[in-house]
């Protein structure tokens, strides 16, 4: 049996189509095949987040901007403000699908300022810290 069912993962809602195998012998293995798809899940209702800061929204970036490659949540900050930094340096780490990604310095520089916190999910594209000359 085929269903199509609405997930919510990390305040995102994902329609997803997944195979429910038939038991034998149940009801469900008896019924034929639905011969029309289903009507569109309605969305979820506004949900208020915990206590965490609502991520920042994505910026235009500009000079010294190191964006997210990804979207995740961010696990450790190895760097401060003021800190001098060489390209390739370990900024910060996310995780991803129990992966996790190093975010590297892009370039030379100062660490201007961190624009997120650990603990916070983050979108891609989105701004995670600045480094400039």
């Amino acid at each position: 049996m085929i269903k199509k069912l609405r997930v919510t993962v990390d305040g995102k809602s994902y329609e997803v189509t997944v195979e429910v195998p038939d038991e034998p012998g149940s009801a469900a293995s008896a019924q034929p095949a639905l011969s029309a798809p289903a009507a569109p899940a309605q969305p979820p209702p506004a949900q208020t987040a915990p206590s965490q800061p609502a991520p920042a929204a994505k910026t235009s970036g500009g000079p010294g901007a190191v964006p997210s490659p990804l979207a995740g949540r961010v696990i450790a900050i190895v760097v401060k403000p003021g800190q001098e930094v060489k390209a390739g340096d370990h900024l910060l780490t996310l995780e991803a699908m129990k992966m996790n990604t190093v975010v590297s310095a892009p370039r030379a520089g100062k660490v201007a300022e961190i624009l997120t916190t650990v603990g916070v999910a983050v979108d891609e594209g989105q701004v995670l810290v600045r480094i400039e000359d």
